[in-house]
């Protein structure tokens, strides 16, 4: 059975916490990537922060990219898997959680991570279906805007 480690694209690169918006874009667009890991001053992963993320929660809010940190969005529990994870545990993972990027883990560092396309590219046509039909039937995100973060702190 096909591993994590298998389906993930490696070398995931992390962007600070305490790192403006407008780096994390310039990340994004260097990496030729539409997401980026956030890992903590202490190496730790927080969460995960997308292009989409940059332009509903800071520009469409009316927030300046450049004053707004990756600490700022990031929200809740990040989700991962370790390396070893069986695909069928990657699927349940992402189901579960409805998400569509998972950072893999391997003794406590991060080592890659593994995006839809790189689900399309590993997995049966059947698994895939699966996986695609329990995304998208996912209720919209509710957007927290950094101003209504601050106050829920």
């Amino acid at each position: 059975m096909i591993q994590a480690r298998e389906i993930m694209h490696p070398g995931a690169e992390c962007v600070p916490e305490t790192e403006t918006l407008d780096r994390a874009s310039q990340m994004m667009r260097d990496k030729q990537v539409g997401s980026l890991p956030i890992c903590g001053t202490d190496n730790k992963l927080k969460g995960i922060i997308t292009d989409r993320d940059i332009v509903v929660k800071c520009i469409a809010a009316g927030k300046d990219p450049s004053r707004i940190t990756a600490g700022e969005l990031a929200q809740g529990t990040p989700v991962w898997v370790e390396a070893d994870a069986s695909e069928d545990e990657v699927l349940r993972v992402m189901e579960k959680n409805k998400i569509k990027r998972l950072p893999v883990m391997e003794n406590k560092q991060l080592i890659g991570m593994i995006s839809e396309a790189d689900i399309a590219q590993h997995l049966s046509d059947d698994k895939l279906a699966h996986f695609v039909h329990a995304i998208t039937k996912a209720p919209p995100t509710k957007v927290k805007t950094p101003s209504k973060l601050a106050k829920s702190k």
